[in-house]
């Protein structure tokens, strides 16, 4: 009955965790066992048993069940992006690195088989609005991955026992429960402090140093800041990759306001839009496509103009203080 009841608790493990795959993996090795012990109808019913539920249960809803629960609940918020590769807007290196990130993940049993890790630890730096969040959600996505993303507000604690316990905390589900792990605004926690806290932030600090440096390679884990200058320096070699986001270029700008754009924009006027874009982030740009969007939709119009435009580029320069 020992091997019985590891089998049960990696069951109840796997359920836990929402991964269906290993769950009906391990139903599969209580089968074979019940047949080598000449049981074979209640194997050749665990079997089809398995069979149904699979085509049953629509493989976009298996990750859907990896809901934080007990304590963790308190420390991670999950969702289940959307976003597509297609979506993300950025110069071709970085696009080249994050389809390496995602071959790489999609091939990790192979490499682990061969003793090399995928790559699973970044440190996503640049201004706000710049696309580092959605990165986040589009890895999450073309990976069929939850993404918890970890509330630093909850995590950051006073009491150092209560910080390490609660970074063990997200750590140990890093290792249990496959997906990506988004620490955003991490300078909250990553940066290089003085004053009287020195102490207390360096103790901090060293135990996500460990606990990252420990990270599964089955999840991934990523750090995101608007502050790289501030980040304590003994971080950026713990990180397998660190990539750098940017205001967007005019072709970029333009590509952004077209994906959310779309069939309402036709024969746009770029060379009046093209010097209103400069120095707005991706973010930026989205607000004011949706706005310009919404206005020509009201008063009744199916066609966005340049004026169009460049009237929601100026308002949203206004409101960011560019």
């Amino acid at each position: 009955m020992a091997g019985l009841g590891e089998h049960i608790t990696a069951m109840v493990r796997s359920h836990a965790s929402g991964d269906d795959s290993a769950f009906y993996s391990v139903a599969l090795q209580i089968a074979a066992r019940e047949a080598r012990q000449g049981h074979h109808v209640l194997a050749d019913d665990i079997k089809k048993a398995v069979d149904a539920s699979r085509s049953a249960t629509p493989r976009s809803n298996v990750t859907k069940l990896a809901q934080p629960r007990g304590d963790l609940a308190n420390l991670v918020e999950v969702s289940h992006p959307e976003v597509t590769l297609r979506n993300l807007v950025g110069p071709s290196e970085l696009m080249e690195r994050l389809i390496q990130v995602i071959a790489e993940q999609r091939q990790r049993k192979r490499l682990l088989d061969h003793g090399f890790d995928p790559t699973h630890r970044l440190l996503l730096e640049g201004p706000p609005g710049t696309g580092k969040t959605m990165t986040a959600a589009v890895l999450a996505r073309e990976l069929s991955l939850p993404m918890f993303t970890v509330r630093l507000d909850s995590l950051l604690s006073k009491y150092m026992g209560e910080t390490a316990g609660k970074l063990r905390l997200v750590f140990d589900a890093v290792a249990q429960r496959r997906g990506i792990y988004l620490f955003d605004e991490f300078d909250a926690l990553g940066a290089d402090r003085s004053g009287n806290d020195v102490g207390e932030a360096r103790r901090i600090l060293n135990s996500f140093l460990v606990f990252l440096e420990q990270a599964s390679p089955e999840s991934i884990v990523i750090a995101a800041t608007n502050h790289r200058a501030i980040l304590d320096k003994a971080l950026f070699r713990r990180f397998d990759m660190v990539l750098t986001y940017d205001l967007p270029d005019t072709t970029q700008a333009r590509a952004v306001i077209k994906g959310r754009l779309g069939p309402l924009m036709k024969g746009m006027r770029w060379d009046i839009v093209d010097a209103r874009t400069e120095g707005l982030s991706h973010a930026d740009l989205v607000k004011a496509a949706e706005a310009a969007a919404k206005a020509v939709l009201m008063r009744g119009d199916t066609t966005i103009g340049g004026e169009d435009l460049v009237s929601a580029l100026d308002s949203r320069r206004t409101a960011s203080g560019g």
